[in-house]
């Protein structure tokens, strides 16, 4: 492969200072910030709003709404510099609850550095802000403009930040996503799943369990007939899985339930078996004449799909890689995270450019000390190096 990128003298991962970064990335984390409490939220985007003070980045706060915590964007272009930019978007809540930090704290075991909200996703959010606190700090010329955008209601799905990110997604250039990063270090993600989520309820008809059995309707035994039908589309559908995940009902045991509610999971490949299986799930119908049968819900973030707009930008980081000596390789998941509205919107979209690690809303939370450096010189080289950028818009 051509390497377009040689001679640009980007700094490789040992110019990178891992014990710094590591300590900025601890920093982030003593900031509790689960989804609920957007007042805790807010201490972590005031933090990080000082640490730009007196630098060329203009700050734009959006306000918390609707029990969900705020967003944040850092723009820099300095004069002379145009374009559509570059947009690194992360996000800064935790599933992880006020007081856990008393109860799992911070600790480091080697090349494993624990904490809650570290790997998903605290150390690939610090990692996007800090380089651009960076390369602004040093009055640092790049090709286009940077944007970076931080939310914090991204582990509930995104309900008061998606409009902002599909605002900034339709006006980038590219998109990178410092998500967690999967699989053998420097492997990034090309493509994830779209989910969608459903609430399917029964309403019955109650009655006495011994007396009157056959007065009533059964809403257990229409949801358990449809819950068998649903998991077993899971053996039919090749572009699409199913999890019924909570199930709900009944009053007492001696009594034919009236009411029976089951949460469904879905995933999908890509945008046609979306809205082909949208409309099987808000059209299902009930066995049973006398039971009315309603179903909510919706998908909540459209497929990412490997398209060749991300190809193109995958093949340029590949290239990068090589120059800075840093390994490279591609995943897809089937979870979800931000950029699935940036790639639905057509963008050039890059996942997965935080740190490796593992566990994820689990107790043993951690990300690969190794991999701090790494990541950050990619992340640097892919905001300064015009060659990359060519490269990935235009082939």
């Amino acid at each position: 492969m051509r390497n377009d990128m040689a001679g640009e003298n980007l700094p490789r991962p040992a110019s990178f200072d891992t014990e710094t970064l590591a300590r900025g990335i601890i920093d982030w984390v003593e900031f509790e910030t689960p989804s609920e409490r957007p007042d805790l939220i807010d201490r972590l985007l005031d933090h990080i709003e000082a640490a730009f003070e007196g630098l060329p980045v203009a700050i734009r706060r959006i306000p918390g709404r609707d029990g969900c915590g705020g967003q944040l964007i850092l723009s820099y272009a300095p004069d002379g510099v145009s374009g559509k930019p570059a947009l690194l978007m992360g996000h800064i809540d935790t599933v992880w609850a006020a007081g856990t930090l008393a109860e799992r704290p911070v600790r480091r075991e080697g090349d494993q550095l624990f904490g809650p909200g570290i790997f998903d996703m605290k150390a690939g959010s610090y990692l996007i802000t800090e380089t651009l606190r960076q390369i602004a700090k040093a009055g640092l010329r790049p090709p286009r403009p940077i944007t970076v955008f931080l939310n914090g209601d991204e582990e509930i799905g995104s309900p008061t930040s998606r409009a902002t990110i599909e605002e900034l997604s339709a006006g980038a250039a590219f998109v990178l996503v410092p998500e967690p990063a999967f699989e053998a270090p420097g492997t990034v993600i090309t493509k994830r799943k779209g989910w969608g989520f459903f609430k399917m309820t029964a309403y019955g008809r109650s009655s006495h369990a011994g007396g009157n059995l056959r007065d009533g309707r059964s809403a257990i035994r229409e949801i358990a007939r449809q819950i068998l039908e649903i998991e077993a589309l899971n053996d039919s559908e090749t572009t699409a899985t199913f999890n019924v995940g909570t199930i709900k009902g009944g009053t007492r045991v001696n009594v034919v339930p009236a009411e029976a509610t089951i949460e469904i999971d879905m995933r999908v490949d890509d945008e046609a078996t979306a809205q082909r299986m949208l409309a099987q799930m808000l059209s299902r119908q009930p066995h049973d004449p006398d039971i009315r049968l309603t179903v909510e819900g919706g998908m909540n973030r459209p497929p990412f799909e490997r398209s060749p707009a991300v190809m193109r930008l995958y093949e340029a980081t590949c290239a990068l890689a090589a120059e800075l000596g840093l390994p490279m390789a591609e995943t897809s998941r089937g979870g979800v995270s931000d950029g699935n509205f940036s790639a639905a919107l057509g963008l050039p979209v890059l996942d997965g450019l935080g740190c490796n690690g593992a566990g994820a809303h689990a107790i043993h939370e951690h990300i690969l000390v190794s991999t701090i450096a790494p990541r950050a010189a990619l992340i640097h080289g892919m905001l300064m190096s015009r060659a990359f950028q060519e490269k990935a818009l235009n082939g």
